[in-house]
């Protein structure tokens, strides 16, 4: 393997730093992204009674802001739930704001790297093919080792950077449906809490219920 890199030139560097902070992200992301993180089971559903609740007091949303994205635009919404549904909506739609942005954290890192590393390694072919010209042009044809040197160059960086890129690519994809998907789930979360703090909403249900 350190012949590998050593044989692919100076480009190795900055395509193994990639690959090292690729996998990081993706390990990141998939840990923090899980659902029971995102939304816990015992917040889901939970909506209509926290509304309802009338003995909500600060301590109460800040442990509910400390338990999960979910959590933190419940206790957004359920902090302004005295003035009005309005007020409420723009209170979630702020704080879901800021959590789909903190879910989205590092992917802009991860898609570039995998926009990046194969053009580092289009970069060490045409190195390596220079070197490999450089050679013909010094030496002739007869100087074997030099014209392998530029192509093995050539051919390894090329490979490690596609060898980054796909699966970087693939796990960038991934994680931003994954994001979406969570970003979805907490928004019908917090208008199951809006309609839960409707003062016409219980009317509308005991009539139904007649």
């Amino acid at each position: 393997m350190l012949e590998l890199i050593q044989a692919g030139g100076w480009l190795m560097i900055p395509i193994l730093i990639g690959s090292v902070l690729a996998l990081a992200i993706i390990i990141e992301r998939f840990w923090t992204l899980q659902q029971r993180r995102i939304l816990p089971e015992p917040l889901r559903g939970r909506a209509w009674r926290l509304a309802q609740e009338h003995e909500l007091e600060a301590h109460h949303l800040e442990t509910l802001k400390e338990s999960s994205p979910l959590g933190r635009i419940l206790a957004a919404g359920l902090a302004n739930r005295h003035h009005g549904r309005s007020v409420m909506a723009e209170a979630i739609e702020d704080a879901g704001r800021h959590e789909a942005h903190r879910l989205e954290r590092y992917l802009n890192t991860l898609g570039t790297i995998a926009a990046i590393s194969p053009l580092l390694g289009l970069l060490g072919t045409v190195i390596g093919m220079i070197k490999v010209f450089g050679a013909i042009s010094a030496e002739g044809l007869g100087d074997m080792a030099a014209l392998s040197g530029g192509i093995a160059e050539a051919l390894i960086t090329t490979a490690s950077g596609l060898t980054i890129a796909i699966p970087a690519l693939m796990a960038y994809r991934y994680l931003r449906g994954l994001v979406d998907e969570r970003v979805v789930e907490m928004e019908q979360e917090a208008m199951l809490l809006l309609e839960a703090s409707d003062p016409e909403r219980p009317v509308q249900r005991a009539r139904g219920a007649a």
